[in-house]
C-alpha cells in the first residue's frame, strides 16, 4: 500500500467508525431491536435461573439428536404460537475500549479491501468509486442483515440506513481522495 491508499483507508475507516458510533449513540436508529421491557427483572432472573450457559437460543427447539420425524412433529405444535431468541450473558461486561478497537480494527480492514478493489478498476472517477462503495455497502447488508431479518421477522431498516450512509461516506471520500492527482 502507498502512501495515498494508506491515509484513504485511515480516513474511511475513521468515517466508517464514526457513523456506527452515531447510528447506535446519539441517532440511536437501532432503537427498534433494542426495546425496554418493564418486566425485565423478573425477565432476567428467571432466565438467570433456567439457562445453564451463555449463548444464543432459539424456542421452541427440540434437543440434540431429535429425530427427523420428532423435530418435524415438534416443529408442527409450535405453528401459530409464540416464538423467541434469546442472546443470554450471566455478566454484563461495561468496558468497551476493546469493542471499540476491534470495531474500528475491522472498518479500517473493510476500508482497505474496498480500495484494493477499486485499485484493480482501469477507469475509476468519482461516480465509480461512490457507486462500487455504496454496492459493497448493499452486498453485505442483503447477504447479512436483510437475509437475518426474513428468517426472524425483525427490523432491518436501520441497517439498511447504516450500509446505505456509511459506504456512501466512505465511497464520497476515496472518490474525491483516489481520484486526486
Amino acid at each position: 500500500m502507498n502512501t495515498k491508499s494508506i491515509i484513504a483507508c485511515l480516513v474511511g475507516g475513521i468515517l466508517l467508525f464514526m457513523w456506527q458510533f452515531l447510528s447506535w449513540t446519539f441517532l440511536n436508529l437501532h432503537a427498534s431491536n433494542q426495546q425496554y421491557n418493564p418486566k425485565q427483572t423478573e425477565i432476567m432472573q428467571f432466565l438467570g435461573e433456567n439457562i445453564g450457559a451463555d449463548g444464543n437460543y432459539f424456542l421452541p427447539n427440540y434437543p440434540p439428536g431429535t429425530s427427523m420425524e420428532d423435530q418435524q412433529k415438534m416443529m408442527e405444535a409450535a405453528a401459530g404460537k409464540p416464538w423467541a431468541m434469546i442472546s443470554y450473558h450471566s455478566s454484563m461486561d461495561m468496558s468497551m475500549s476493546m469493542n471499540m478497537f476491534r470495531g474500528l480494527v475491522v472498518d479500517l480492514l473493510a476500508v482497505a479491501m474496498l480500495i484494493w478493489l477499486l485499485m484493480k478498476f482501469q477507469n475509476s472517477n468519482f461516480t465509480t468509486v461512490i457507486s462500487s462503495s455504496i454496492c459493497v455497502g448493499l452486498i453485505s447488508y442483503l447477504t447479512t442483515q436483510y437475509t437475518n431479518s426474513i428468517w426472524f421477522e425483525t427490523n432491518s431498516m436501520p441497517d439498511l440506513i447504516d450500509a446505505l450512509v456509511s459506504w456512501a461516506l466512505v465511497g464520497g471520500w476515496l472518490g474525491y481522495w483516489l481520484n486526486r492527482k
